[in-house]
């Protein structure tokens, strides 16, 4: 038997979908290196979380935003008017930069600390896996 590749979105897609039909609340995996959670609402929905979801620091000036799951990375939510792509530009710590979605599921990204957007690390539209670095932030001094 081969192991699951928990970075695969149909893999992550097939799971919600299977805890959703069952009933079930939720779902934890644990391995090396991170964590996956998957939570069932009450309403028919799922939220996905990883524990390698905050963005992580490249050095004193700068950090990066990282795939908290396998999905596709967008930075605009398909059902809003487009985010400015251009680039440079400000962000707070609160703002949303980006998304990371699988099937009808989209977890949002935030900046994490107030800064600079500099740089995109992955093309929107692409596919990319657990921890996969999306964006690039310089912190304001």
């Amino acid at each position: 038997m081969s192991a699951i590749d928990f970075n695969d979105p149909e893999t992550i897609a097939l799971l919600t979908a299977a805890l959703m039909a069952a009933g079930v609340d939720g779902l934890e995996i644990s391995r090396p290196g991170g964590q996956l959670r998957i939570v069932v609402a009450e309403k028919g929905g799922a939220r996905i979380s990883s524990t390698d979801a905050t963005p992580r620091a490249l050095g004193s000036a700068s950090t990066v935003v990282k795939a908290p799951m396998a999905g596709r990375f967008c930075l605009d939510h398909p059902a809003s008017y487009s985010m400015s792509q251009d680039l440079p530009r400000s962000v707070s710590n609160a703002d949303i930069v980006g998304f990371v979605g699988v099937g009808h599921i989209l977890l949002p990204l935030r900046a994490g600390r107030s800064g600079v957007l500099t740089r995109l690390l992955a093309e929107p539209g692409a596919l990319v896996g657990f921890g996969d670095p999306l964006l690039e932030i310089e912190f304001q001094s």
